[in-house]
């Protein structure tokens, strides 16, 4: 068997932990200690995250997508290929490392999809975007940590909480759609959604083909008429 071997690492914005990319043959894992937050193998669920998403927006004119988190890029390419070219998809990337990783040693996964012209990539945290924004948004889509909790940065928690939630119902435009990625379910986290005025649907979905592991989509859509 070809053995794992690490490329890089880069430490989480607390500085408490330790990113690491590693690859084995043509696949490649990050790492957050003994976790694996991705794989290159299974992009199932991340991808259904963006086609989910887009559905419930077809037929904008000039969409504009927020995206949470680079990782490896399932759901940006996701999102592009369900996107006219009339289309803005807005990446907020954190960890600059990751960037740094999906521009060199993996950008074959990428495709050259971070130069497609309807793409711009922010090095900065998404509650800031969010927060300066005032109905600007067609859909956010966050896939940062496991889910609603914070994993590699524990402030990723006030995205989450019902003052978070607010603030993203008060970035999207009217009829937006918050999805949220999870490695599981959150009953906690759906309740909270409902109390910050969304109306939820959530969705189950299959790390890759039919016998992965089951991940948790919510698709949360801001009531109102669309603008």
């Amino acid at each position: 068997m070809i053995p794992w071997v690490q490329i890089d690492s880069a430490k989480t914005p607390d500085g408490e932990q330790e990113l690491r990319l590693k690859r084995r043959g043509a696949e490649f894992s990050i790492m957050l200690g003994s976790n694996e937050l991705m794989n290159s193998r299974l992009s199932g669920s991340e991808e259904a995250l963006a086609s989910l998403s887009c559905e419930k927006i077809r037929g904008r004119v000039k969409p504009h997508i927020l995206i949470g988190g680079l990782g490896m890029g399932f759901t940006l390419r996701a999102a592009l290929g369900e996107l006219g070219s009339d289309a803005r998809v807005t990446v907020s990337e954190l960890v600059p490392a990751v960037v740094s990783w999906a521009r060199g040693p993996m950008a074959e996964i990428f495709g050259g999809c971070l130069d497609d012209r309807r793409v711009s990539v922010v090095e900065a945290d998404v509650r800031l975007l969010i927060k300066s924004a005032a109905a600007a948004y067609d859909a956010i889509l966050l896939d940062i940590d496991n889910g609603p909790e914070g994993l590699t940065h524990k402030a990723n928690d006030a995205l989450y909480d019902l003052a978070g939630l607010r603030s993203s119902r008060a970035a999207l435009k009217p009829g937006g759609v918050l999805a949220v990625w999870s490695s599981g379910p959150d009953h906690g986290f759906t309740r909270r959604l409902g109390q910050a005025g969304f109306s939820v649907e959530e969705m189950k979905v299959r790390a890759t083909g039919k016998r992965g592991a089951r991940h948790v989509i919510w698709l949360a859509t801001k009531q109102g008429q669309v603008r």
